[in-house]
């Protein structure tokens, strides 16, 4: 794969601008043997589909301690673009917030245990937001798409407040990102490119957002920030189309 220029390359897959931190790989990258096997599946399947991930922002991510990251939701590849703020950051993991639908399913049940994500329970009540506080407590890096499913618009939905109320209680960054393109690739309802798509995917990453207030003026922010990178994102993957 060649490389544009401007940008260096991970796994042959995800670009990053030629000044975008280099960080080490964490130590604990080494026990996250489920983790490391999605990895080791996924790369190659999107190395065959000539898939590029261009990711701006990075240097917004912190290196190691509590981190959120939350962003609009448009395809199920938002699963490798959302992950890879953390793994280009020295590989650390993220714990997606999931439906308890997935947590149920007979494959991607036993996968998302594997992983750490955290399941979302609303008979639970507050019990999912307790679980991701402790677990950001840990130092974990927490993933949310706000809208609670995939956006068949492609435009942002109504943001829930849990992300804010997540990041309210734990004191832990509040990062806005947004992806445009995995909607390419596959989606809810139509068609699946799977084959060699020759597609690009374009993720930003802003700054962290300010969570004080209320929850719902957090998430009004929040909400703004995803909006004002959605449209980078857009103008981004235009520049790239244009130039494939």
């Amino acid at each position: 794969m060649s490389v544009p220029q401007g940008y260096r390359a991970d796994s042959h897959v995800f670009l990053v601008p030629e000044d975008a931190p280099v960080t080490p790989v964490q130590p604990g990258w080494r026990r996250e043997y489920m983790y490391r096997l999605i990895r080791a599946t996924v790369v190659p399947l999107l190395r065959l589909q000539d898939a590029k991930f261009y990711v701006h922002g990075l240097e917004n991510v912190p290196a190691e301690g509590p981190t959120i990251v939350a962003g609009n939701h448009i395809g199920y590849y938002d699963f490798i673009s959302g992950a890879l703020p953390g793994l280009l950051r020295g590989r650390r993991p993220t714990r997606y917030m999931v439906k308890k639908e997935l947590f149920d399913h007979w494959l991607m049940g036993p996968v998302s245990r594997a992983v750490g994500h955290v399941e979302v329970d609303r008979s639970l009540g507050a019990g999912s937001v307790d679980e991701a506080v402790r677990r950001l407590g840990e130092g974990e890096l927490i993933g949310i798409y706000p809208e609670g499913t995939l956006s068949e618009s492609l435009e942002l939905g109504r943001f829930k407040t849990g992300a804010a109320r997540i990041a309210q209680a734990s004191g832990a960054p509040l990062i806005p990102i947004a992806t445009w393109g995995t909607q390419k690739f596959w989606v809810r309802s139509g068609p699946k490119e799977m084959g060699r798509a020759h597609l690009p995917v374009v993720t930003v990453i802003g700054e962290p957002v300010d969570v004080s207030g209320t929850a719902e003026e957090a998430t009004e922010r929040l909400k703004g920030a995803v909006d004002k990178l959605l449209i980078e994102a857009r103008e981004l993957y235009a520049e790239l189309e244009t130039g494939r």
